[in-house]
């Protein structure tokens, strides 16, 4: 996998800037020239994969650290309609947020249930865990056997490897955020 050279760069800038590390304390700490330190910085310079592990050994910092891409300050997402998965003849209809993500173990979807529609989920995983935040209407959550009413503006957080369904028991739009959470393996 190769990294762009300025994405090294700036890694290496980032992680000297976060430590108040000079060139010349870089330098020191990884046996790595002022010079050439500086040149990788400014996107000058491409570091061999010697010079790459030496500054990745001396600042103790992983060396896939430097060959994968920087995640960005923020993500903004919305709704897209067409990705949009449905069930209960398009009553319910699940917006994927933020796709699952295994550096994170988590997804999150936006979730909208039509009056009277009804959803079962499958047992998940053991360790899996549900977040339900209702934004608006009236969710009910069977969890195990047992229900649970939601109002706007409530929150639950289950296990979520037991039997479990959704419905909109009122007459308007319930509206929810759903996050899963994946324990690590």
């Amino acid at each position: 996998m190769t990294a762009p050279v300025n994405a090294i760069g700036e890694h290496l800038k980032e992680i000297r800037t976060k430590r108040n590390l000079t060139l010349d304390d870089t330098a020191k700490a990884t046996g790595v020239s002022k010079p050439m330190l500086g040149q990788i910085e400014r996107g000058q310079s491409i570091p061999t994969i010697t010079v790459l592990w030496k500054i990745a050994t001396g600042l103790k910092v992983p060396l896939s650290s430097f060959l994968e891409p920087q995640q960005p300050e923020y993500t903004v997402v919305g709704i897209e309609q067409e990705a949009a998965v449905s069930e209960d003849h398009g009553r319910m209809r699940a917006y994927p947020l933020f796709p699952y993500d295994p550096i994170r173990n988590v997804e999150i979807f936006h979730i909208e249930f039509d009056s009277g529609c009804s959803h079962a989920s499958e047992r998940h995983n053991p360790g899996v865990e549900e977040y339900i935040l209702v934004q608006s209407g009236v969710l009910q959550l069977i969890l195990n056997g047992r229900e649970i009413l939601l109002k706007e503006k409530q929150a639950i957080r289950f296990k979520a490897d037991v039997p479990h369904s959704y419905s909109n028991p009122s007459a308007g739009l319930c509206t929810v955020y759903n996050i899963i959470f994946y324990p690590q393996h």
